[in-house]
């Protein structure tokens, strides 16, 4: 490895970005699978698939079986509480680190407690699909609150396994794996549950339906090589030393490591852009007398399609120029891709521009998101991977959840023109910051 100076070296390898540790052996838990390539692709694909299918049911679909009801808006807007479960993940996910899943501990750290989160899971979906929203909407909610709660579970333990299971240079293809399972979950939940409510099986077999798929992907589970790793033990009993162990240590350990600083105001500031420019994004096609059918077709094929190329071309980047460069390039692209919303202004009101738009726009963003997750993947300990990850990938939401609140009034302030080339130029900081990490020293 090229010298570098210290607040870059643990991260730089000659690749990309790396941790500075050695990964420390953890008692009897060796490796389960000797290929050093990991499994097949296929069961991270698969896992994918599985965290993305609750996701819609409990928030997009939920809503619209909420209108087919007819249900007031404050009914429908209850289901805004839902999504919290995914924002605050990180507020449970040392247990999955620290605590043995009971009777399934034979299974693995990982394994073990999706075995027992899949089937609440299904359990949860089952509760919410023969719930009434007519005649107690209350009811409904807190089964739709259960089952976020567990497909965030679901979500920190899927993440772990993979970053525990496939090495460094193959994160980057698992991601991307990843990405495509997820997607096509979310559209057999979204569009094939609202078309099957259309049918004989109505809200409640659709959901059923959905239920019983999230079981099926125990069998996923138990097929799954286990990654290794016994849950952390907890020596201490009382309960601020168990905050302590629990989140405190996780933190600790990153935070000890050179340069972790710079590391966390990237991860801050790299979506801070696109988040702006997707928060006004609703705003800016009305203005420019876009119709609800107009932003659903740009946002079904074109989406899908950008989504699905971009995951794959991150992957690849990732596997041939290294987590660093890969990140810059992307990371850049998807910077000047922004610009998509000018030449939309430009051309008013024009579907084809408007797909085209949503299309390339969606394929920079897979693409650099990809290789994003990499990145923090690869910055996660073994140990502390569970809480880690949780913790890196709730503070990349940060700008949304605080700074993405005043984009609207920035762009009403500005004028669509100058605040979109503002929301280009928000991408560079972060650019700047991972380009001063990963430089190697004269």
């Amino acid at each position: 490895m090229d010298a570098v100076p210290q607040s870059a070296a643990i991260w730089h390898d000659a690749g990309g970005l790396r941790p500075s540790y050695e990964e420390p052996s953890l008692p009897h838990a060796p490796r389960s699978d000797p290929d050093r390539n990991g499994p097949s692709i296929g069961f991270i694909g698969a896992f994918g698939f599985a965290s993305g299918l609750p996701l819609p049911l409990t928030i997009f679909t939920l809503q619209q079986w909420f209108a087919t009801y007819g249900l007031s808006l404050h009914a429908i807007g209850l289901t805004s509480w839902i999504g919290l479960a995914y924002t605050l993940k990180f507020l449970w996910s040392a247990l999955f680190d620290r605590a043995a899943p009971g009777p399934l501990q034979r299974l693995g750290r990982r394994r073990g407690w999706l075995m027992l989160v899949q089937p609440a899971m299904a359990c949860a979906c089952a509760a919410l699909a023969v719930s009434d929203p007519r005649q107690a909407v209350t009811g409904t909610v807190l089964a739709a609150m259960a089952l976020a709660f567990l497909s965030a579970s679901q979500d920190i333990l899927v993440d772990a396994w993979r970053i525990d299971t496939y090495p460094p240079e193959r994160q980057g293809v698992a991601l991307a794996a990843y990405i495509w399972g997820y997607r096509g979950a979310m559209l057999v939940a979204g569009s094939g549950v609202i078309y099957l409510s259309t049918t004989a099986l109505g809200w409640r077999g659709a959901y059923l339906l959905m239920a019983g798929l999230m079981l099926a992907f125990t069998v996923v589970t138990s097929l799954a090589p286990d990654p290794g790793g016994l849950a952390l033990p907890l020596e201490v009993q009382n309960f601020a030393g168990r905050i302590e162990a629990a989140f405190l240590a996780p933190l600790r350990d990153f935070l000890a490591r050179p340069g972790a600083w710079p590391v966390l105001a990237f991860i801050v500031l790299f979506r801070l852009g696109h988040m702006a420019a997707d928060t006004t994004a609703a705003g800016f096609y009305r203005s420019l007398h876009f119709n609800s059918h107009d932003v659903a077709a740009a946002n079904f094929v074109p989406q899908l399609a950008g989504t699905l190329a971009g995951a794959a071309v991150g992957g690849w980047l990732v596997a041939r120029l290294g987590r660093a460069r890969a990140l810059l390039l992307t990371g850049t692209v998807q910077a000047f891709s922004l610009g998509l919303y000018l030449v939309l202004l430009a051309a008013g009101h024009d579907p084809a521009v408007l797909s085209a738009k949503v299309g390339l726009e969606e394929f920079a963003h897979a693409a650099a998101d990809t290789a994003f997750l990499t990145y923090i993947s690869a910055l996660c300990s073994r140990e502390y991977s569970a809480t880690q990850y949780a913790l890196l990938s709730s503070l990349a939401a940060l700008a949304l959840h605080t700074l993405g609140g005043f984009a609207g009034f920035a762009a009403e302030g500005l004028g669509y023109r100058a605040f979109y080339i503002a929301t280009i130029m928000a991408g560079f900081p972060a650019l700047l910051i991972l380009r001063r990490l990963s430089r190697p020293a004269p």
